[in-house]
């Protein structure tokens, strides 16, 4: 089995960015979403771009962002790979010159398998828990039996994860990738080095 790949979102420091790097994660994540507790201005993401060594994917996380506020931070931005994390339908998320990955909330009677085949240019769908009103960041888990075991994307897995949880986690749902924010955190925000070495070991280890 190909190794899981891993990404930390909500970074909001430099040396948060780099601890991740250090650790070996994949990429890491950008909230360009206002209410967030984990927002970023672009002066912030700019700094943590910079800062990052070479092969560390950069990825912008919006929610029902206009086209028009997607572009201004592309312009001045060098992300690899943005996540739609709202309600966008297929139509918001294609032409932006980047490849996406959406995020989709997963509850009891959703059908997943379907969703996936509506955003067909997605380069992975980011499966999260549901908790209305809320668009992600919730540290909540969800129940991973829901995740059907063949869909068109890849599978990157969200919700609740910790060091704790992750190898359960890939062993049920064998995703792509594992994302996660508040597991490996001090605050909101601030990420705890050696929660984010633990869950890069973790996942390594699965």
């Amino acid at each position: 089995m190909a190794a899981v790949r891993s990404k930390i979102c909500g970074i909001t420091r430099v040396e948060d960015a780099l601890v991740a790097a250090e650790a070996g994660a994949d990429a890491i994540g950008l909230v360009f979403y206002p209410p967030s507790p984990r927002a970023v201005t672009l002066r912030q993401a700019q700094a943590i771009v910079a800062a990052l060594p070479p092969f560390v994917t950069t990825v912008g996380l919006f929610v029902n962002a206009s086209r028009c506020d997607v572009g201004e931070i592309l312009d001045a931005l060098p992300l690899d790979l943005l996540q739609f994390h709202g309600d966008e339908t297929p139509a918001d998320c294609d032409g932006h010159r980047r490849p996406y990955i959406k995020a989709l909330r997963v509850r009891s009677g959703e059908d997943i398998a379907a969703r996936c085949l509506e955003y067909r240019n997605a380069s992975g769908i980011l499966l999260d828990a549901y908790v209305p009103g809320v668009p992600g960041g919730t540290g909540e888990a969800f129940d991973w039996s829901l995740v059907p075991r063949l869909l068109s994307k890849p599978v990157i897995l969200a919700g609740g994860l910790n060091a704790q949880n992750v190898r359960s986690a890939i062993a049920q749902v064998a995703p792509y990738a594992v994302d996660v924010s508040g597991g490996v955190e001090a605050g909101k925000g601030v990420k705890d080095a050696g929660k984010v070495r633990a869950f890069i070991r973790a996942v390594r280890g699965a």
